[in-house]
């Protein structure tokens, strides 16, 4: 599958775009992206003080165009031909 990175998340993993192999769940992904990239982008999706039961994804993930909020969150499943977008929180106010 291929997975897109924007803004800070493009720095943290250094690419633009990658191509991943053998994740079935928008978690394992995560996973993969943290062991094979660096942790902080688990660290920034999944361990900050905005996680929590009614939003599991600090940012926003989407598996061909949809929110993985509106899909199964982490459980969310994904197939080789899919396309990820990662986005980092966005901030204002």
């Amino acid at each position: 599958m291929r997975v897109k990175f924007y803004a800070t998340f493009r720095e943290i993993i250094g690419k633009k775009e990658i191509e991943v192999h053998g994740v079935r769940t928008v978690h394992e992904l995560i996973d993969y992206l943290a062991e094979h990239y660096t942790p902080e982008i688990k660290r920034q999706l999944l361990g900050t003080p905005r996680v929590g039961p009614d939003k599991p994804i600090d940012g926003m993930v989407l598996v061909n165009g949809h929110n993985v909020l509106h899909l199964k969150g982490l459980d969310t499943e994904l197939n080789e031909e899919d396309v990820v977008h990662i986005f980092p929180p966005a901030g204002g106010g």
